[in-house]
C-alpha cells in the first residue's frame, strides 16, 4: 500500500508522520519549532527528521500544513505571524528537491478539515465544516467533497466572522470576531478585564499571576460554581453557538466537526451549541446536520496533512 509523509508545522511545534493511504498512521516524530533558529535551520531539521521516516520505495507523496498566509499553488509561506522570518520561503520547492516526490502545502487549519473528512468524523459524508477551538478559532469548509479555498487561499476563516460589532478587538484588528469571543485566548482576555474592574472569582486564589489565567481553569472555575468564570464561560458558548449558527445557514453541511482543545471540557459545550443553533438556524433542517466532536485527537495535524499529499492537486 502506498505511504504518504505529513508535516505539520506550527509556531511551537512540529510534527510529522508517514501513513498508509487509509490514514493508518505507523510512525510519527515531535520536535519544537523554536522560531528563533529561522527558517534555514528549520527547514533542515524538518528534513533530517523526515529522512528517518522516509521509505524511498512506497512514499509516493509528502503533504505540508502551515499556518497562512500561503501560495498553496506555488508552494510559498506568505509571512505568518507565529513564524518571522518566513518571508515568501519556498517550503515546497525546498522539500521536493531532497525528496524528489509530489510535495502539496495546504492552510494547516484546511488541512485539519480534510483530515477530519477523509479519515475522521466526517468520512461518510459530502459536505462538512471542520473547526478547531483553540488559542484562535479555525476552519475549512468541504463542499460536495472538495475543500473551498477561496481568493489566495483565504476561504473558510470562520473565527473571523463579525458577532459582536463593538465587541473587543481581534488580533486580525477587527472587532467582535467569534474568535475575539470565544477562543482560548479571547475568553481569557475578557476574564482577566473583568477582574481588572474590579469583579471577584476564585481563580485568583488559584494562579499567582493573572497571566497565569487560562480558558480551561475558567472551564474548571466554572463547575466548581464560580459566578464570573461561569459568566464568561457561558457567554463564550453562547457566542461561538452563535457563529456556528451562521455558519450552518450560509452552507447547510451534513456535518459540523469541532476539535481543538477547548472541546475537551466537557459535553456541555456541544449541548449547549447545538440549543443555539436549533434556535437560531431556522431556515435549514438543523435536525439533520450533526455537531460532533473530531476525532483525530493529537494526529489531526499529522493526517491532514496526510490527506494533503494523498490527494495532491485533486483537492
Amino acid at each position: 500500500m502506498d505511504k504518504i509523509i505529513g508535516i505539520d508545522i506550527g509556531g511551537t511545534k512540529i510534527a510529522i508522520g508517514r501513513a498508509d493511504s487509509r490514514g493508518n498512521l505507523e510512525d510519527s516524530v515531535r520536535f519544537p519549532t523554536d522560531v528563533s533558529r529561522g527558517y534555514r535551520s528549520i527547514l533542515g531539521e524538518i528534513i533530517e527528521k523526515t529522512s528517518k521516516l522516509f521509505e524511498r520505495d512506497s512514499v509516493k507523496a509528502i503533504g505540508i500544513g502551515c499556518g497562512g498566509p500561503l501560495d498553496s499553488k506555488k508552494g510559498r509561506i506568505l509571512s505568518p505571524p507565529n513564524l518571522p522570518g518566513w518571508d515568501d520561503v519556498p517550503l515546497v520547492d525546498d522539500v521536493k528537491g531532497v525528496f524528489n516526490v509530489p510535495v502539496y502545502l495546504e492552510n494547516d487549519a484546511n488541512a485539519a478539515a480534510l483530515g477530519e473528512f477523509y479519515f475522521g468524523a466526517g468520512k461518510d459524508v459530502s459536505n462538512m465544516v471542520y473547526m478547531t477551538l483553540s488559542t484562535g478559532i479555525g476552519g475549512g469548509i468541504i463542499l460536495n467533497n472538495k475543500l473551498i479555498h477561496g481568493v489566495r487561499d483565504s476561504g473558510g476563516e470562520v473565527g473571523h466572522q463579525t458577532i459582536l460589532p463593538d465587541g473587543p478587538l481581534c488580533n486580525c484588528g477587527n472587532r467582535g470576531c467569534l474568535e475575539a469571543l470565544s477562543s482560548g485566548t479571547g475568553i481569557a482576555k475578557i476574564f482577566r478585564e473583568k477582574l481588572a474592574s474590579g469583579r471577584e472569582s476564585i481563580v485568583t486564589s488559584w494562579v499567582k499571576e493573572p497571566e497565569e489565567i487560562s480558558a480551561k481553569i475558567i472551564a474548571d472555575a466554572a463547575k466548581a460554581g464560580d459566578s464570573l468564570s461561569k459568566e464568561v464561560w457561558d457567554s463564550a458558548i453562547y457566542y461561538l453557538g452563535i457563529g456556528i449558527s451562521n455558519i450552518v445557514t450560509i452552507v447547510s453541511p451534513e456535518m459540523v466537526v469541532l476539535g481543538g482543545s477547548l472541546t475537551k471540557y466537557g459535553e456541555s459545550l456541544f449541548v449547549n451549541v447545538r440549543k443555539i443553533v436549533k434556535e437560531r438556524a431556522r431556515l435549514v433542517p438543523v435536525d439533520e446536520i450533526k455537531i460532533v466532536p473530531a476525532q483525530l485527537g493529537d494526529n489531526v495535524g499529522i493526517l491532514g496533512a496526510v490527506a494533503v499529499g494523498l490527494l495532491g492537486d485533486e483537492r
